[in-house]
């Protein structure tokens, strides 16, 4: 038996829940299940999970639409913070009482995305919304000391992504120009993100009220794409015929749109297929902007180190729409499916009412 070191108020309960779901499966195929609580091995670390948060990609795991491995009864979600309450013997990057997120490729610790990091928390591993979760120690990260657990949940997912979009690849520059779509999670960081880093931003959206908010949130400019649904011309517009420097590409259906906002050299940052089936691209278009199209594949360890010290320095709080309780998990899943929510959808396992 490996020795296991625990904080004084160490694990009391035997028991915990746990919310699972089946690939393809919708909201019917949500359960609670009790499991006994695990025990960290040589390596491992037992977390007491304080929040999570849902993505757009547990949209894909319940339609069965999602392009990566989801194991059968998998227990859900990627996004999880909470407080390290026990360590394996061997384990010296985190002590009990370390307030803590979950890296959602766990074996991604640096460099470009290759097919041997494709194990993914909450897919074709076990997940985050339970009340206990074991990890190795390599897929955690210290959250910062002035977010909530409810806030350090957004961030493994979707904070990750945009993130890894402007730095990544092309590193964004003060003084240049991203273009964000819509007022998903992605999006709004990536506004934020921009911002730290002294660029301009130019957001879409699909109703003057989101139109506002993006304003208040720091966006320097922002279109209606149901008034103007041929937005990359009012992108061509406000950027002096110039284009953007990088686009944060979400709907996947509008990629062509997206490329012909590009300046030349421009870089496409490609996150998913949020609206629906995307039209082939034309090469021609392609060739003359000389854009780059990015695929990208959440973040690595390293990348989410550095965001956490960005976030911390900045005292960045992410935008959190709604908090349901962890007994309320079933409704948080509707609200996500119903859309229009403006920020992260967030579990929290203490209190119902939490606000950000």
């Amino acid at each position: 038996m490996e020795e296991v070191q625990t904080v004084n108020r160490s694990v009391k309960p035997t028991h915990m829940k746990s919310y699972h779901v089946q690939y393809g499966g919708g909201l019917e195929g949500i359960n609670v299940k009790q499991h006994s609580i695990p025990t960290a091995g040589k390596h491992e670390v037992l977390i007491r999970i304080h929040a999570n948060s849902l993505s757009y990609r547990d949209i894909n795991i319940l339609d069965g639409n999602y392009p990566l491995p989801i194991k059968p009864d998998v227990i859900a979600v990627s996004d999880g913070a909470g407080e390290v309450v026990a360590i394996g013997d061997s384990v010296t990057h985190t002590k009990p009482g370390d307030r803590v997120a979950v890296q959602m490729f766990p074996l991604w610790l640096d460099g470009p995305f290759a097919w041997e990091y494709a194990p993914q928390i909450g897919g074709s591993l076990d997940g985050m919304l339970t009340e206990f979760a074991v990890v190795h120690e390599d897929a955690i990260v210290l959250i910062p000391d002035h977010l909530s657990y409810e806030e350090a949940a957004t961030l493994p997912c979707a904070a990750l992504t945009a993130w890894n979009s402007l730095t990544g690849g092309k590193p964004l520059q003060a003084g240049q120009t991203v273009l964000t779509l819509g007022s998903g999670s992605v999006s709004l960081f990536a506004m934020q993100f921009a911002k730290l880093f002294g660029a301009r931003v130019i957001a879409t959206t699909s109703s003057d009220a989101k139109a506002k908010r993006l304003k208040e949130l720091g966006a320097d400019d922002v279109i209606n794409y149901r008034e103007n649904p041929e937005w990359h011309k009012l992108v061509r517009e406000l950027t002096n015929g110039h284009g953007v420097d990088q686009v944060v590409e979400v709907a996947g259906s509008t990629i062509e749109q997206s490329i012909l906002s590009c300046a030349v050299g421009g870089q496409v940052n490609f996150i998913g297929r949020m609206g629906g089936e995307s039209k082939p691209i034309n090469l021609t278009t392609l060739f003359m902007t000389a854009a780059h199209v990015r695929p990208i594949a959440v973040g690595n360890r390293s990348q989410f180190i550095a965001m956490n010290k960005a976030i911390a320095v900045n005292k960045l709080h992410p935008v959190i729409d709604k908090v349901f309780h962890f007994d309320e998990a079933r409704e948080a899943f509707s609200y996500l499916l119903a859309g229009g929510y403006f920020g992260k959808i967030v579990i929290s396992h203490s209190a119902p009412h939490k606000v950000q």
